[in-house]
């Protein structure tokens, strides 16, 4: 009741409101759960019976029967003695209950109203702080609104100032570029005024930075011809650039010719013959004198070059390279001329040649360096120096090629190809690289004349040499050419190993392979074929008609074995060349013409009848008839009909009366199946072949006995001659072995006759043949 009587007296407050507003928003946030409802219920029921204080005893409290005497004792927090009270009525007893709980209350609720004065207290103090504290806020919020509206107009105001520096920042670039823009046209009076100056020159420091400057303003007045007045303005650039390079070129024309002048004073004042300054004091006096003098244009010419990619430049840069080629030619040419002009009377052509070639290099080379000290840029370019380079080549090919066309001799044409081909174009030239480049064109056209000249000297060659050669007497020796030649060799069988062996060639085959094999490495392969084909061809015809004549001076075997030796040598010579001897012919055939012609003028075809297709002029157009000659085929073909001819001699002259026999049996067989099939017989031919007048067995041994004969004695004979033509024992054996095989065969075909048509003691006593083993025995006894 206290507790109500007190929480009605206390004072409404806005703490205390928030602090139900909290407890019930906690309540119904945070609602307990069954579990924690029931262990409440039971925390409640243990607590429900408060137990009396420890300082009260049960002794002490008597019955209601006998009278309410009540012992009470007081134990207080200050721990006071017991206080002892007797209840006589009922009076009394609420009396003491009264008082009882009043001291109770008083003793309970004390400490509840100090703590809630407390509160009370504190609760104000909280309403004070809040009612500061939304007083703050609202100073707060008014500071806020106040802030906001000065940072608006700060931020108004930082835009606005921004707004002007960017404004001020844009005209002062548009003043700078409109500033940088004008500076190009107003750099004209400024560098006009320079460029006109007195004291103006190619040599002032300030020429090539005006220049640049000048050049500059070209380009952008060029890259914007949409500005006002742009076109007068380049106009007038032009004519200050032109009169810029126009004081290069006098000055490079000035320093040149100054340093020309100083190089011939030089060679004037060292005292010897143009000889002599060619060989002593050229390096020295012509190249570093003349790179002394001239030192003051390599910074101008660099800086030129450095600009070569406008064109103005580019042609002032290519007139700067006639001047310097022009002051060195008028340098060097006497020198240049009168050295190769010596080589031309002390020399032959092949050594002129090398000589020649050898000193231009020499000079190329130091011009090339020479050069490139002045020009490092365009050194690359050979036809930067062609100017210079190719009047001093023009010396030595106009003193070659004079001597090149009076030239008969092929081995100095074919050591002029070796020279220029191997030494000069293949080592020096690719050694050395670009120095020399300048010199491939002149080299080449001279190895092209040498190319021509010895193509021209080989086909007067063949043609004079072999073609139409004449053979002499002593050419025609044979076989006692060979007899000689075999009586002075010692013992050597070798073509290769014997020195002589050539002596005993016809002289046409000699010179056709020496011609070849020296033509062969000197040559291009087009051109070395059709002189090849052209060579072997005409070599065959003059070794046929030598081959003729033999036959008319010592005998067709001599003839034979003449041409097949020295056919047998032109093949195998001409093996290892890796070309093909064959050459396609062209020619053109009117022949089909005739027939149209013929129709014309019959009136059944029109000239210029565009319609029809008879018209002549349709068909006017001859046919290309192609041919190809192949001489190594053609060499072969002859080769094989001579040994065919060689082995077919050789066969009848050693078994001649055999064939003879074997054909007239044949005859008489023939005659009597013919006979007997018309039932007419002669009485001659009607008789066995023994009874016949030439088979009778004397007849037949006779002409054994010959064919026996010419084995022992004429078939030796051949053998010899064929060694003595035929060195190589292969060869022998492959020519011998067919006529070995058909003298076999006769036999054969001879034995087969007389085993049909005679007796056996015919055959044995009379005839006496000799067996086919013992035959082949005696001809293989002759290799």
């Amino acid at each position: 009741m206290a507790t109500k009587s007190a929480s009605a007296t206390l004072p409404k407050s806005a703490a205390i409101s928030k602090g139900y507003n909290f407890a019930s928003t906690w309540e119904q946030n945070a609602p307990l759960t069954e579990q924690q409802q029931a262990a409440m219920v039971m925390l409640s029921h243990a607590v429900a019976e408060r137990p009396f204080p420890a300082s009260l005893s049960h002794e002490d409290i008597s019955g209601r029967e006998n009278g309410l005497s009540v012992n009470t004792k007081d134990n207080t927090w200050e721990d006071s003695g017991a206080v002892e009270t007797v209840l006589v009525n009922t009076n009394q007893f609420y009396k003491w209950f009264t008082d009882l709980e009043s001291a109770m209350k008083s003793e309970t609720e004390e400490k509840y109203r100090h703590y809630v004065n407390t509160l009370t207290e504190r609760i104000q103090t909280c309403d004070d702080i809040l009612h500061q504290v939304d007083a703050t806020l609202d100073l707060f919020n008014e500071l806020q609104l106040q802030h906001q509206a000065v940072a608006t107009k700060t931020k108004t105001l930082h835009d606005a100032c921004d707004r002007l520096l960017v404004e001020k920042q844009r005209l002062v670039e548009f003043a700078e570029a409109l500033r940088s823009k004008l500076n190009y046209f107003d750099e004209l009076e400024n560098v006009a005024t320079s460029f006109y100056s007195p004291n103006m020159n190619v040599g002032n420091e300030n020429f090539l930075p005006l220049l640049k400057r000048l050049d500059e303003c070209i380009s952008y007045v060029e890259s914007n011809p949409q500005y006002a007045e742009s076109s007068v303005y380049l106009v007038k650039f032009r004519q200050l650039q032109s009169r810029a390079l126009g004081m290069i070129r006098s000055h490079v024309v000035s320093v040149l010719k100054s340093a020309s002048s100083q190089v011939h004073a030089a060679i004037r004042s060292s005292g010897g013959s143009k000889a002599a300054v060619s060989e002593s004091v050229e390096a020295s006096v012509i190249y570093v004198r003349f790179k002394a003098a001239a030192s003051e244009l390599k910074p101008l010419l660099e800086d030129i070059e450095s600009r070569s990619s406008r064109k103005e430049y580019v042609q002032i840069l290519s007139e700067c390279h006639r001047l310097y080629c022009e002051q060195r030619f008028s340098l060097i040419r006497g020198i240049v001329h009168q050295r190769i002009s010596e080589f031309a009377k002390k020399e032959a052509l092949p050594s002129l040649t090398r000589s020649g070639c050898a000193y231009l290099m020499q000079v190329c080379q130091l011009e090339h360096q020479l050069f490139d000290h002045f020009f490092p840029s365009s050194s690359e370019d050979i036809s930067s120096l062609a100017p210079l380079i190719d009047p001093l080549c023009t010396y030595l090919y106009d003193t070659l090629r004079p001597k090149l066309i009076h030239e008969t001799n092929l081995d100095f044409l074919c050591e002029l190809i070796d020279i220029l081909k191997v030494e000069v174009l293949g080592e020096q030239l690719s050694r050395r690289g670009e120095s020399l480049a300048g010199l491939r064109p002149t080299l080449h056209r001279i190895l092209a004349d040498v190319h021509e000249r010895l193509t021209f000297r080989a086909r007067t060659h063949i043609r004079d040499e072999i073609a139409n050669y004449l053979p002499s007497d002593e050419d025609l020796d044979y076989p006692a050419k060979l007899e000689q030649s075999a009586e002075s060799k010692s013992g050597t069988t070798s073509a290769d190993e014997n020195p002589d062996v050539f002596k005993t060639w016809y002289p046409p085959l000699e010179k056709t392979l020496s011609c070849l094999s020296k033509l062969y490495r000197c040559l291009e392969p087009a051109v070395f074929t059709g002189l090849a084909q052209e060579a072997v061809e005409v070599c065959s015809l003059s070794i046929q008609k030598a081959s003729k004549l033999i036959v008319k001076r010592s005998s067709p075997m001599d003839g034979q074995l003449f041409l097949i030796k020295h056919l047998l040598i032109l093949r195998e010579q001409i093996a290892p060349f890796d070309i093909e001897f064959s050459v396609t012919h062209k020619e053109l055939d009117f022949s089909h013409l005739l027939e149209h012609l013929r129709r014309i003028l019959r009136g059944q075809a029109s000239l210029f009848d565009w319609s029809r297709s008879t018209s002549l002029a349709r068909t006017l157009s001859p046919r290309v008839l192609e041919s190809q000659i192949d001489a190594k085929k053609e060499l072969e073909k002859s080769l094989k009909a001579t040994c065919e001819e060689f082995i077919m001699s050789v066969t009848k002259l050693v078994v001649d009366p055999m064939l003879s026999f074997v054909t007239k049996v044949t005859a008489v067989k023939v005659a009597l199946s013919l006979g007997s099939q018309n039932q007419k017989l002669d009485s001659v031919m009607a008789k066995p072949l023994k009874d016949q007048a030439f088979a009778t067995p004397d007849k037949v041994a006779e002409l054994v006995q010959k064919v026996s004969a010419s084995i022992q004695q004429e078939l030796p004979k051949v053998m010899e001659k064929m060694k003595l033509y035929l060195q190589n024992p292969s060869t022998r054996t492959i020519l011998f072995k067919p006529i070995k095989t058909n003298i076999v065969e006769a036999h054969i075909q001879v034995q087969s006759l007389l085993k049909s048509e005679y007796t056996p003691e015919e055959i044995q006593s009379s005839i006496n043949m000799v067996s086919i083993q013992d035959l082949q025995a005696q001809l293989d006894h002759l290799l």
